[in-house]
């Protein structure tokens, strides 16, 4: 019944206008979408069969114009516009499919400028994809033949309108690329057709033609339509011709200016021959005129005085030098053999143990002076045994027991810090101290016996290496290596 009421009561066609929402396209090719305004929406099916030709892109947000009948989808019970065409509102779809496919490949480079390539200023074999039947092809042939009828041209004709005619277009070009070196080179392709509307012209706005133009190894001249008309191909080919006449011009070099530069250039090459000939001679002349060609053996004979002088004077530097290094060695030798750590230490040890027996024969002769006076009191007390006398001598004795002690002690304490004073002294010198300023001492394994000459040691003895931070044991491979220092 509703279908039944749609049908009767609305037109077979409908215009309307909306704004596309949730745009569709399945694997199957249909297209879906939603029409909607400020206060409705509407949804939208159109059958694979009429998508396929719509030219523009249908995306969100974009004003259309829809017609087609509306109808019911009964197995949802949902009403539905089967559009049978799409136009942009306020747009050609022409018109808006131009601008989306540019703004496209113009995002992906295939526009910039270094992509284009130069081309070939004297091409011998030329290929045109466009119309057998059409005014370019006459054209471009009455052109080639007239300025470079020694250029050959390849015809692969193709449809340039109509449906399909864009695919034939970016076959063609993939097919002159492949067959190129079979075809015995191709060094210049024109691809273009005469002119006509926007819509003739459309084929070659297509992406496939683009994406095969920017692929092609050979280089491209797009020449397509008038002067005022711009194609995607004429942007992404490396040069564009405003007619397929001038892409003949711009393709092939006129004859008779390519035969007047040759004659031009033959012409400045003799000039820079005899030019180069005539320096050449008055080159050689002054060479021949030089003292090397005359009298060559005056030149080497002074050449090897030179050398000897230099070589004399060479040896008498180096004897100098080698005399300065010996004396000097000679000194450095005879200043460490007198501070050899070993008897420095040995000295300082035997007066230490001298200041020790001294200390000990003072404290001897202090104490025995003491006994030998106590002795005297003790004999003195008995002899006159008096009770107040023996009170003072016993007081005398002790005060002299405590100055002996002080005495002592005292000594003792001034001995002791020479004694470390000596001993800091004697540290100060040792061989570690040595040894911290980066010198080592060498032992011979077994026994530990210092090395102090080459001769002590023999080949294949182990020895024994003390450094600042250890030992480290080697054994000597060369004894003739200790030689060198001699």
């Amino acid at each position: 019944m509703i279908k039944a009421a749609l049908d009767q009561h609305l037109p077979a066609t409908l215009h309307v206008i909306g704004e596309l929402s949730n745009v569709s396209r399945p694997a199957s090719g249909h297209l879906y979408f939603t029409l909607k305004d400020e206060t409705s929406e509407v949804r939208c099916v159109m059958w694979r069969s009429t998508a396929t030709k719509i030219k523009f892109e249908p995306a969100d947000g974009l004003a259309v114009v829809a017609s087609g009948s509306i109808d019911v989808f009964e197995p949802r019970g949902q009403i539905q516009l089967y559009v049978r065409k799409l136009e942009p509102r306020g747009v050609g779809s022409l018109e808006l499919a131009f601008r989306q496919l540019r703004e496209k490949l113009e995002r992906e480079g295939l526009f910039k400028q270094e992509r284009k390539r130069t081309l070939p200023t004297w091409p011998r074999r030329l290929a045109v994809v466009t119309s057998a039947t059409g005014a370019a092809i006459r054209d471009i042939l009455k052109i080639v033949r007239r300025r470079s009828p020694n250029v050959d041209v390849l015809i692969l004709p193709v449809r340039v309108q109509g449906e399909g005619a864009a695919t034939e277009i970016a076959d063609a070009i993939a097919t002159l690329n492949r067959h190129a070196a079979r075809l015995g080179g191709i060094d210049l392709m024109i691809v273009g057709r005469g002119g006509g509307s926007l819509e003739d012209l459309w084929a070659f706005n297509e992406e496939v033609v683009a994406r095969a133009i920017s692929t092609s190894e050979i280089p491209v001249v797009s020449a397509v339509g008038h002067e005022t008309d711009v194609t995607i191909s004429d942007l992404v080919a490396d040069v564009r011709a405003p007619t397929p006449s001038a892409a003949a011009e711009m393709a092939v070099p006129r004859l008779d200016d390519v035969l007047e530069r040759l004659a031009e250039s033959a012409r400045a090459l003799r000039r820079h021959a005899r030019h180069a000939v005539d320096v050449s001679t008055s080159r050689l002349h002054t060479v021949a005129r030089h003292e090397w060609f005359r009298r060559p053996l005056v030149p080497l004979a002074r050449r090897a005085q030179q050398v000897d002088e230099t070589a004399g004077r060479l040896n008498l530097m180096i004897t100098r030098r080698l005399v300065t290094i010996r004396r000097e060695l000679h000194r450095c030798e005879v200043a460490v053999s007198t501070i050899r750590p070993e008897a420095y230490v040995h000295q300082l040890h035997h007066r230490l143990l001298s200041l020790l027996r001294r200390l000990d024969r003072a404290a001897n002769q202090a104490v025995s002076v003491r006994e030998r006076q106590l002795s005297a009191g003790i004999l003195g007390l008995r002899t006159a045994s008096p009770q107040a006398r023996i009170q003072s001598a016993t007081a005398k004795v002790g005060s002299a027991e405590q100055s002996l002690t002080r005495s002592v002690a005292h000594r003792m304490v001034v001995w002791q810090q020479r004694t470390q004073g000596l001993a800091l002294r004697l540290e100060s010198v040792g061989y570690k101290q040595v040894l911290a300023r980066g010198y080592s001492i060498t032992r011979r394994e077994p026994g530990r016996k210092l090395i102090t000459s080459p001769a002590q040691v023999r080949t294949g003895q182990h020895i024994v290496t003390e450094t600042k931070d250890g030992e480290f044991e080697s054994r000597v491979v060369d004894k003739g290596q200790l030689e060198l220092f001699d």
